[in-house]
């Protein structure tokens, strides 16, 4: 490869790591406002979980409080998959539950036994969703930084020391050029003084003759 096809390479490559670089910043932006917004609704949903739990813990007492909650039967599946932003991996979770009930009896029990489970049944969710924005914040932040690396070598070590190089060749071949051509014109003026020095004495010659 020469020198200036490794220039126009390195140039290209610079042209598309620069794309990755703003493309991975978009949508890290995008990841972490979801991730602000996802855990403002995880606060608000444990704190909710919570007052439910002590309106059941007021209403029934703590002890068979208690005893519900453990005998509550929810099976919780989290499903992990990925998707894939310019190369990088993304998790995706997917969370859902399956209920065996009925794990208590409605006989004296308030309707913020229900409402307990199905609010931390959402703070289960919540999570889980917020677990995939942080760590997809974690692996885009990491990747971003490794392309600007990249980006900054290519800027500002790479390509202007292949332009340098490129023009220092540039320049010494125009040299070699210009001595050349005048190396020829002296050659041809040689030339010319001998064949009219030659042309002079077959002159004189003749004239003698």
């Amino acid at each position: 490869m020469s020198l200036r096809e490794e220039l126009q390479f390195a140039e290209l490559g610079y042209e598309l790591l620069d794309q990755k670089r703003n493309i991975l910043v978009i949508e890290l932006l995008g990841l972490v406002d979801q991730a602000e917004e996802v855990q403002r609704e995880a606060d608000e949903a444990l704190s909710e979980a919570h007052d439910a739990l002590r309106g059941a813990a007021v209403s029934m007492g703590k002890l068979k409080t208690g005893r519900i909650a453990a005998a509550v039967n929810i099976e919780a599946d989290i499903e992990l998959s990925q998707r894939r932003v310019m190369g990088v991996r993304l998790p995706v979770v997917e969370t859902s539950f399956t209920e065996h009930a009925p794990y208590y009896s409605t006989y004296r029990t308030t309707f913020r036994v229900d409402e307990t489970v199905a609010r931390f049944r959402d703070v289960l969710e919540i999570v889980g969703r917020l677990a995939e924005l942080k760590v997809s914040i974690m692996r885009l932040a990491r990747e971003v930084k490794k392309t600007i690396r990249k980006v900054n070598a290519l800027e500002k070590i790479a390509i202007p020391e292949l332009n340098e190089t490129v023009k220092i060749i540039q320049e010494r071949l125009e040299e070699n050029e210009r001595d050349m051509f005048v190396l020829m014109k002296m050659v041809k003026s040689r030339l010319e003084a001998k064949e009219q020095a030659q042309w002079q004495g077959q002159s004189d010659d003749s004239s003698s003759s």
